[in-house]
């Protein structure tokens, strides 16, 4: 039976340790698996799809259910979140729990107020409400509730994308070209890809349609010095060095060694031979100094709220404050300064981040070019037209790459393509 004891049980502690919203979801269900080896794949597929349901409809439960166990959560999740019938139940319920359970289904399905239906802290709506109306704020809050699909970036210097699909078809997998990226494609489902031999080969990756766009704003060409300047585990840094067709030179900096150290199984499998992972302590380092002015093209993905990518990470709406993007903003504006540095007269300059919040994303683009008169902003829809890759960014009118999963399909994605004057 789906329905247990034993994981009812398993899904209370584990939504006991995620909702201190103290730590990224994923990391505390790692350790929760670790310490619960009991458990089988089944079981801890169904684990993480019962917590992240209530997690990202949080602030719907606490009002249907303000007073609600973790017991009863888990149970109404099961029945008004992931469709469990009361009969797959019974041997769960005790007494006036089905009535119970009933009631909380109403209430959902009830006329609901505008903050709920939105399931976002009222700051961040606050803020989305200076941009959009109701209608659209509504639709775009809805999208980030679901879950997001299976994208894949093909290493298109081992495999064109029609060979990648064709193969991912006959395994058995439900692949179809993405709308915007070139390389890209969708997978049905939730599947183990991490198994499969296009995989292991380093002739798929796994990276949202949005991230892999940034790749073609920065147009790196063959034979030119490029910075990926905060390179994380390296997913943008493969697809840069893809567009440069493995030459010229390509520095993948982060202040975090560890991240750089899960960069090097991927850049293994990507055949890659231009990039040279280095680890900084940050914009003002001496490696950075070396290389001012030298630079073609620079990549900043800031730092930020992740807000973007509440798909994927619904914790970070509930672990995010004001206080937090503010001292974000700090640092993002003290990165692109850092990063413009590197980049040499007729340069270019990406910067880039996960948030749909206005302060992350055009606020630190309009601070830095009102301080740095040396660099202005080319439209970002014009340059990837210019690649036959046909977008609408009707917010800004293409002054800036702006995705929204409920207008494009993606994470929430924002980009600036900043030139320096030659």
């Amino acid at each position: 039976m789906r329905y247990s004891a034993p994981l009812l049980a398993l899904c209370e502690e584990a939504l006991s340790e995620l909702t201190a919203f103290e730590r990224p979801a994923d990391a505390v269900l790692s350790a929760f698996f670790r310490a619960h080896r009991e458990a089988g794949q089944n079981d801890r597929a169904l684990i993480a799809e019962s917590v992240y349901a209530l997690i990202r409809r949080w602030r719907l439960m606490q009002f249907v259910a303000p007073k609600a166990s973790l017991r009863q959560l888990v149970l109404a999740a099961w029945s008004s979140l992931l469709g469990a019938n009361l009969r797959e139940l019974e041997p769960l319920l005790r007494r006036g729990d089905r009535e119970w359970l009933a009631g909380v289904k109403a209430a959902i399905h009830a006329d609901l107020p505008f903050e709920v239906r939105c399931d976002l802290p009222d700051w961040v709506i606050e803020r989305l409400r200076k941009r959009f109306d109701d209608k659209s704020l509504l639709a775009h809050a809805i999208a980030l509730q679901a879950s997001a699909p299976l994208d894949l970036r093909v290493n298109i210097l081992k495999r064109s994308r029609e060979e990648a699909i064709e193969r991912l078809a006959a395994d058995g997998y439900q692949p179809k070209v993405m709308t915007y990226s070139p390389a890209g494609v969708r997978v049905a489902g939730k599947p183990m890809i991490n198994r499969n031999p296009l995989f292991i080969a380093g002739e798929i990756e796994v990276q949202d349609e949005g991230s892999q766009l940034l790749a073609w704003l920065v147009e790196p060409r063959r034979g030119e010095m490029v910075v990926d300047f905060c390179a994380g585990a390296g997913g943008k840094t493969l697809a840069l060095g893809m567009l440069m067709r493995s030459t010229g030179r390509l520095y993948a900096f982060d202040v975090s060694a560890r991240r750089l150290e899960n960069l090097k199984p991927r850049l293994a499998r990507s055949g890659l031979s231009n990039v040279h992972p280095q680890r900084i302590e940050g914009e003002r380092d001496t490696r950075v100094r070396r290389l001012a002015g030298k630079i073609d093209r620079v990549l900043v993905d800031s730092p930020c709220s992740g807000l973007g990518t509440l798909r994927r990470n619904p914790d970070l709406k509930w672990r995010q404050t004001p206080v937090s993007v503010a001292e974000l903003q700090v640092k993002q504006a003290a990165i692109l300064a850092g990063a413009a540095v590197l980049v040499k007269p007729g340069g270019r300059l990406v910067y880039a981040t996960c948030s749909i919040l206005a302060e992350e994303n055009q606020g630190i683009v309009e601070l830095f070019l009102r301080e740095n008169p040396q660099f202005s902003l080319r439209p970002a829809g014009e340059i990837l037209r210019q690649q036959k890759i046909d977008i609408d960014l009707g917010i800004d009118g293409g002054d800036y790459l702006e995705l929204w999963p409920a207008t494009h399909g993606t994470d929430g994605f924002f980009a600036a393509v900043l030139e320096r004057v030659a």
